[in-house]
């Protein structure tokens, strides 16, 4: 964002200027500040009005979502501008790729829900098989992720209940009671920030299980509808909404992420632990109006990263 100056006669006029990019071209969206402002009127009204500019040009630039709706010909066309006519350049990766990705997001999958193992002694853990001085809890998810990133790669399943409920139980067998079972009737969950405010609610435990039929429905059906990285974006996010899970449903959800991408032959992605609160922003402005595109524009950003990582 930047502040435009016009000189209108004897008056000069304040504008905030939010320049965007959309379907390959440069937009901007104006918001009128007001006119002969002293340096602390112009910063007050800055703070105003940039919160509601921004949310206008997010409204410009979303993508629809399409299980709710076909997405529109601008939508498809803003797709194929994101990564350069549907292809991502990115090489498959080698077995040492491989192992290298493995640690990174195992280690990041858990931290983004707050386990404390640091990165070298998730290498440690799948490496040597060495302990570090932290909860068995923890230790076990560590190496459960692990095991679920490879039970991923040599499946056949794009998506099914039973794929859902068998990484569920693979990261937390050896730490939750509840591994592998979906949410009871009465058992509902949210998810909470830090600070204590409700994010999220999932689907109430009645529904569950007939709002995840409709999910695994919706993707088979469009399998040959929509490009793979929309596919995937759209069932973790819908995943993410329904949490059908008392626990573990973020862990769960980026794999299931991970193994459509590898089903449709991509390389798996990496959200990193910088990247949560973009991450969990990506899942809100979801959940809040369909909005697919931080989501999407996360996932091409963690690819890039990965490239660097894997060179």
């Amino acid at each position: 964002m930047y502040i435009e100056t016009r000189i209108v006669g004897r008056r000069k006029k304040y504008y905030l200027v939010y320049a965007y990019r959309l379907l390959g071209k440069v937009k901007k969206a104006k918001a009128f500040l007001g006119s002969d402002l002293k340096k602390g009127d112009l910063r007050a009204r800055i703070k105003e009005v940039e919160a509601v500019l921004e949310t206008k040009v997010t409204g410009l630039k979303a993508i629809g979502d399409p299980y709710k709706t076909a997405l529109s010909e601008q939508d498809i066309n803003e797709l194929r501008t994101l990564w350069g006519g549907g292809r991502i350049e990115l090489q498959h990766l080698s077995e040492s790729d491989w192992e290298r990705f493995v640690e990174v997001f195992t280690y990041d999958t858990n931290a983004i829900e707050g386990s404390t193992v640091t990165k070298g002694e998730v290498k440690n853990i799948l490496e040597n098989n060495k302990w570090p001085d932290k909860s068995k809890d923890e230790i076990a998810e560590t190496t459960g992720v692990a095991e679920a990133v490879a039970y991923i790669r040599k499946t056949r399943d794009h998506l099914s209940t039973d794929l859902i409920k068998k990484l569920h139980w693979i990261i937390f067998k050896n730490s939750k009671q509840f591994a592998g079972k979906i949410r009871a009737r009465g058992v509902e969950v949210a998810v909470v920030s830090t600070s204590g405010d409700i994010i999220h609610r999932g689907t109430k435990s009645t529904l569950v299980a007939s709002h995840l039929s409709e999910l695994i429905r919706w993707d088979k059906k469009s399998s040959k509808k929509y490009p793979p990285l929309v596919l995937a974006a759209v069932v973790h996010n819908q995943f993410e909404v329904i949490h059908p899970f008392q626990d573990g449903n973020g862990r769960v959800g980026r794999l299931i992420l991970n193994n459509i991408l590898l089903k449709y032959g991509l390389p798996p992605v990496n959200i990193e632990l910088k990247n949560r609160k973009a991450y969990y922003d990506a899942l809100r402005i979801y959940g809040a109006n369909g909005n697919l595109r931080p989501i999407l524009e996360l996932i091409l950003k963690e690819y890039k990263s990965l490239k660097k990582l894997l060179k």
